[in-house]
């Protein structure tokens, strides 16, 4: 919206002439989703409390998360304010991108919200049903992908790290593909958030990993230069993936442990889809698995867990799943889980840039 509404006077104003550059665009972006954060925050968790919006914990959880019962919960909708009005600020609104991003980000929003809704307010322990779940994201992402591979231009190859010269091409199965995608990387964020900070944490990084990948695949001489698919128009959601980093610093900052809010499902989920969304639009599909490497052990720690429980009538592989309950039981106080789950999340952030370059 600024975009449009003060780039326009560049040719009278030269000052204006900055919010033409992409990353000018995303700085002030990600200021403006943290200082929305920041700002509402208190605000939001007042709401929430005199609502009696509290978190419900597992009575087969970990003895420790018994004190956290009552926090305020649904604290997602602060990250998807920040993200959709800063979004809308700073980035152009001629992008077909960005509103394709926004749609998935706000339908699984919706889909956490009222799962949260059920259960918090409504007080079903349930909310909705795995059916129903299953259902309802199936639907947005295939929708979300299929209006990505409508896109004009859009290539159907996708990308192999480390390997320049694999590209297979999935043809119409790329809906499919980009829809697993989605899919895959919200439920996976879905199962991290079980600490104060630790599921927003990773976000962020993931988030700012993106944010360069994004830029680079939409800057044609960088594409060209680093030999990476060029994806034209894929350089504004950079400015997207900038929102995604200041409203997770403005979260952590009431989400770092103890925490005075928790995201919730309408947090979780609608986040997980924003990533698994820039990830197919900028052609880094398979790279999600690294930069959200720490998503996907967690989420394998669960899927090994109850499949081992199955076959083996009862038996473990871990104290208990997702793997961040494990450390826990091991005698981790909770800040050195979160933190040393941060580190390997950075890490892998760092291997995954140096992709760009070993391929």
């Amino acid at each position: 919206m600024l975009y449009h509404l003060l780039y326009s006077f560049h040719t009278h104003v030269s000052a204006f002439n900055v919010f033409r550059y992409i990353t000018f665009r995303t700085i002030y972006a990600s200021l403006t989703a943290f200082l929305i954060c920041f700002l509402l925050g208190p605000y939001v968790i007042r709401k929430l409390a005199r609502l009696q919006v509290g978190q419900y914990i597992r009575e087969d959880g970990p003895s420790m998360h018994h004190q956290k019962a009552g926090t305020p919960t649904m604290g997602g909708i602060l990250i998807l304010i920040a993200v959709v009005c800063s979004t809308l600020l700073w980035a152009s609104l001629t992008n077909a991108y960005i509103w394709i991003l926004l749609f998935i980000t706000l339908a699984y929003g919706a889909i956490g919200f009222a799962d949260d809704y059920l259960k918090q307010v409504k007080k079903l322990n349930k909310g909705l049903t795995v059916r129903q779940k299953l259902v309802l994201q199936t639907a947005a992402a295939l929708l979300t992908a299929g209006l990505i591979y409508m896109n004009p231009g859009f290539d159907t190859r996708i990308t192999v790290p480390f390997f320049k010269n694999v590209t297979p091409d999935l043809g119409i199965f790329a809906v499919l593909f980009g829809a697993l995608v989605i899919s895959g990387a919200s439920n996976a964020v879905n199962l991290t958030d079980g600490l104060d900070g630790l599921a927003i944490g990773p976000v962020t990084i993931a988030a700012a990993t993106y944010m360069v990948f994004a830029y680079v695949a939409g800057h044609v001489k960088i594409a060209e230069y680093l030999q990476i698919k060029y994806v034209f128009g894929s350089g504004e959601v950079t400015v997207f993936c900038g929102a995604l980093v200041g409203a997770g610093l403005g979260f952590l900052w009431f989400n770092t442990y103890p925490a005075q809010v928790f995201m919730g499902d309408v947090g979780s989920l609608s986040l997980g889809a924003a990533l698994g969304g820039v990830a197919v639009i900028t052609k880094q599909e398979i790279l999600l698995v690294l930069v959200g490497g720490l998503f996907v052990i967690e989420a394998l720690s669960v899927i090994f867990q109850v499949g081992y429980f199955k076959m083996t009538n009862g038996r473990r592989i871990f104290r208990m799943a997702p793997l961040h309950h494990h450390f826990e039981l091991k005698g981790w106080p909770e800040p050195k889980v979160i933190v040393r789950f941060w580190i390997i999340a950075i890490a892998l952030a760092l291997l995954s840039m140096s992709t760009l370059k070993l391929r």
